[in-house]
């Protein structure tokens, strides 16, 4: 089903962009904040977000991108992938606002993201 939800994702899809990504819009629109570990992301405290987003809604897309992209920061690439995978495949479906602006499907920008993280694997 898809909500007319419009939401901030932290880290938006390429992980080289972070230096472009931080005088990007802030916050989480839609969410209390914090709800997506928006600055802990965008700070680079790959932990502190591990934490934040663990200890939330793993059933929303946002909070699964999100994880996936800190997981992946941290080197936990399999979970990362189940991560992405799992947005890509939810039954809840919304656009995302990204970092850097840009409006996204849910699933296509978990798509992306789990397509980036395999393109890096590959490369190694």
């Amino acid at each position: 089903m898809k909500n007319a939800k419009n939401i901030a994702v932290a880290v938006g899809l390429t992980m080289a962009a972070l230096p472009a990504l931080a005088q990007a819009q802030e916050g989480e629109i839609g969410y209390a904040k914090g709800a997506l570990a928006y600055d802990a992301l965008m700070a680079g405290d790959n932990q502190a977000a591990v934490k934040k987003l663990e200890s939330g809604k793993l059933k929303d897309p946002a909070v699964m991108i999100n994880l996936g992209q800190a997981y992946a920061r941290t080197g936990r690439t399999g979970d990362a992938a189940k991560m992405f995978t799992a947005a890509m495949n939810s039954n809840r479906s919304f656009d995302l606002v990204l970092a850097d602006g840009e409006v996204i499907n849910s699933r296509k920008a978990a798509e992306i993201a789990l397509n980036d993280l395999n393109g890096r694997l590959a490369s190694r």
